[in-house]
């Protein structure tokens, strides 16, 4: 048993696979998990009795309707000491946090633009002011409308201090936060999980939460998506396995507090605005759990990359860790994919990433270390934003290098991509991009730049010049 005066997990039950010395987890994606911090305390054979265990209350979180198909349904049974619903109602925040958006069709917020968009890390706010997570979550880009239940958001983060008295609650879709610098210690009604730089966390949509900073300042990434859910991705030809595998997602196990806590505050986003609501205690009054539906933590070096062993540059999709997919097969609404360490052994080929115009939006981030396509200016904790059809791919530097080992015989040889840490945001839908991302200071202006540089290599025997008309052999002057 927990309570406010002891702060510590439970001792471990045999249900508990995975953990550190001090949180314990439960291993698997997809998984039906039961857990409970007080033996006894789940019903056996049904899951709303007469009377519950310990007289606690029964309360479902559903994460689809009632009647998606079983293979597809989401739904967690959580076992509490006063329900949810004991709050006095929601009025609007004050202050109000004028960064969040919900809605991408509304253009005094937001701006299309096919421009190449690079940001310099945020620096992390130091105190005062105190900037929670809730306060420091301010979103980049996006598309579709949490109303309509279609779409995606990319926020960035950055925090100095801790959350307290007081829980968020997003409404609107799922988190994936993906932490560059600092732990996050995240308290949920099903127990809590410590997040490190490197690894991700999910967040399901309607689940409470509650980010504390055990280590100082933290910022990083976060994905939002709207009316979907992620999943693994097929493996097609690939075969059972590779990739993420789902036993090394872990979930967390029960743990509860029960002491009253008047004035406690929720803060729930719904439709990209936030609400508050007080409460007299402590959402994280979960008991025992079971169901489907659970947040989840993923460590990104266990990660199993796949790659091209001959000739040529395998296409990211080979490096997909989740995806959120649309009705339409083979096209997502979101994928998460990183550019881990890894071996690079192709003959004969430009090993860097190619240039590119994509159906696709590609944003990307640096948890660590250089990207392989960018030899300068992306840095950790920085971003990028590349629209659908809008043209990149390696920077000057980083081409002119790499050609310049023509005819070198180490070229061909294996070498290990090591030290960095890159993901990809990926979605078919076309961003739109909040007006304070294109004017903040720590935009880069001069990011089409790097590609400026790069200059013509072409040669051709009937034309040396590079004034004249481009021409060739079978070029005749035909007249009517």
């Amino acid at each position: 048993m927990s309570n406010s005066n002891d702060p510590r997990p439970p001792p471990p039950h045999p249900e508990q696979l995975e953990g550190d010395d001090t949180y314990r987890y439960l291993s698997g994606l997809g998984n039906s998990f039961s857990s409970e911090a007080v033996p006894g305390s789940l019903p056996v054979g049904q899951n709303s009795p007469l009377l519950c265990p310990l007289g606690l209350y029964a309360e479902q979180l559903s994460g689809t309707s009632f009647t998606t198909p079983r293979h597809r349904n989401l739904r967690t049974w959580l076992y509490r000491i006063k329900p949810s619903v004991t709050h006095e109602p929601f009025h609007p925040r004050d202050p109000p946090n004028r960064r969040l958006v919900g809605d991408f069709d509304d253009r005094s917020t937001t701006v299309a633009t096919p421009t190449q968009l690079r940001w310099r890390p945020e620096e992390v706010p130091r105190a005062p002011p105190h900037v929670d997570f809730v306060d420091g979550l301010y979103t980049i880009c996006g598309a579709g409308s949490s109303f309509l239940r279609h779409g995606f958001a990319i926020h960035m983060y950055a925090a100095n201090k801790s959350m307290d008295g007081c829980a968020f609650c997003n409404a609107d879709g799922d988190f994936l936060i993906v932490p560059q610098q600092g732990k996050l210690l995240i308290t949920t009604e099903c127990g809590k999980m410590l997040v490190l730089p490197g690894e991700i966390v999910v967040i399901p949509q309607g689940f409470r939460f509650a980010v504390d900073l055990p280590d100082g300042p933290s910022r990083g990434y976060v994905s939002e998506i709207f009316g979907a859910h992620f999943q693994l991705p097929d493996l097609g030809p690939i075969g059972a396995n590779g990739l993420a595998s789902a036993r090394d997602f872990l979930s967390p196990t029960a743990w509860f507090e029960q002491a009253r806590r008047p004035g406690y505050t929720i803060v729930q986003k719904y439709g990209g605005e936030l609400f508050t609501a007080t409460q007299d205690f402590s959402p994280f009054n979960v008991v025992a759990w079971h169901g489907n539906y659970v947040p989840y933590k993923y460590d990104l070096s266990k990660f199993c990359p796949f790659n091209t062993v001959l000739f040529d540059h395998a296409d990211p999709s080979v490096n997909t860790v989740l995806t959120a997919p649309t009705d339409k097969p083979g096209v997502a609404l979101l994928d998460f994919v990183i550019f881990p360490p890894r071996w690079l052994v192709a003959e004969n080929t430009f090993r860097p990433p190619y240039y590119h115009r994509n159906c696709m939006s590609e944003f990307m981030g640096l948890i660590y270390g250089i990207y392989e396509a960018k030899a300068d200016g992306f840095l950790p904790g920085g971003a990028s934003l590349h629209s659908c059809m809008t043209p990149h791919g390696p920077d000057t530097k980083t081409y002119e290098a790499t050609i310049s080992r023509l005819g070198d015989a180490a070229n061909n040889e294996p070498s290990r991509l090591h030290g960095t840490l890159a993901f990809m945001f990926e979605s078919a839908l076309v961003p739109r991009v909040c007006r304070w991302a294109l004017e903040s200071p720590s935009r880069d202006l001069d990011y089409y730049q790097c590609w400026i540089g790069l200059k013509s290599h072409f040669s051709h025997d009937n034309h040396d010049g590079d004034d004249g008309p481009a021409t060739t052999g079978d070029d005749k002057d035909e007249k009517n």
